[in-house]
């Protein structure tokens, strides 16, 4: 996507200040739109999509003439613009996806400097997948650097080698989501092949770059001992590992799924304990990689 003069816009569907999981320090997430997966479990899904949409909060629509009744039928609103949303007299109609420009974005986010000075934080691309919208997002990585700003980058590396190394030279800390090493199992639970993630993040690691891998946890799914044995002999070799977080599953997203008229086909799923969680940990532990989130 294009802005002004031909400098690159992005789509973004929302900014979370104050967070606390997505790299060191108080930080400020951006979520952009797009992703080449689409997990079982998706927390986002909202992002799965790289065009604008419109979801229309069904407790709050007073039914007052603006929409078709075809719209209102449908959970996701098609043909109308950000105006439209304005417009809406009880908000029931929600825009999921605001054009951003690098430089207006970059001013926003700095507004938030005092915190991530005083914390160790910064700012963490994230969505989706940045690097779907990869022009954006390596031009704000370096803007964002430029001032000071820690960067970190949020990818599950279903990306192009070339557009993600050039995207973590621009970011002080990859956080690389690993779901699942063998590929039809892969497959059968996002939707893609796994290859071009495994390789993309032995690239990473001999490129130097600062990575901390996230594994999602989601019980019945990717929880097994030999998938997650497989996932920490894989890791053990490489360089640049700082921790493992084990990230254990939650129903947040089943929802989105809702609201979105999607099916979510883990609803229901439970959230692993931390007792359940730091069992996990253990083929990590024993190959000599510092987890979070499972430990003890």
């Amino acid at each position: 996507m294009a802005g002004m003069n031909g400098a690159p816009a992005g789509l973004v569907f929302h900014v979370q200040r104050f967070s606390l999981h997505d790299g060191p320090g108080l930080r400020s997430t951006v979520f952009l739109k797009g992703c080449p997966l689409h997990c079982l479990w998706c927390h986002n899904p909202e992002s799965q999509s790289d065009q604008p949409e419109f979801v229309r909060l069904s407790h709050r629509c007073m039914r007052c003439g603006r929409c078709s009744e075809q719209e209102l039928a449908d959970p996701v609103v098609h043909g109308r613009g950000a105006e439209d949303a304005d417009r809406c007299p009880t908000g029931a109609l929600q825009a999921i996806g605001t054009t951003w420009s690098v430089a207006a974005l970059a001013a926003e986010l700095l507004h938030d400097r005092v915190f991530f000075e005083e914390s160790g934080g910064g700012v963490t691309l994230s969505g989706g997948e940045p690097l779907a919208q990869a022009a954006f997002a390596t031009a704000l990585l370096r803007a964002l650097r430029a001032e000071g700003v820690h960067t970190a980058l949020d990818t599950c590396g279903a990306v192009a080698r070339d557009v993600l190394l050039l995207a973590a030279a621009a970011a002080d800390l990859v956080l690389y989501d690993l779901k699942l090493l063998d590929e039809a199992r892969h497959r059968a639970a996002t939707g893609a092949s796994n290859r071009r993630i495994l390789d993309n993040l032995q690239a990473l690691a001999a490129a130097g770059a600062r990575l901390w891998i996230r594994v999602p946890i989601v019980p019945g799914t990717n929880d097994d001992a030999a998938n997650l044995r497989e996932t920490a002999a894989f890791l053990a070799p490489l360089r640049g590992i700082e921790r493992v977080e084990l990230l254990p599953y939650h129903p947040t997203g089943e929802a989105k799924f809702a609201r979105l008229g999607m099916e979510c086909a883990v609803r229901g799923t439970q959230t692993p304990d931390r007792a359940r969680l730091a069992a996990l940990a253990a083929p990590f532990r024993d190959a000599g990689l510092t987890t979070f989130g499972g430990n003890p």
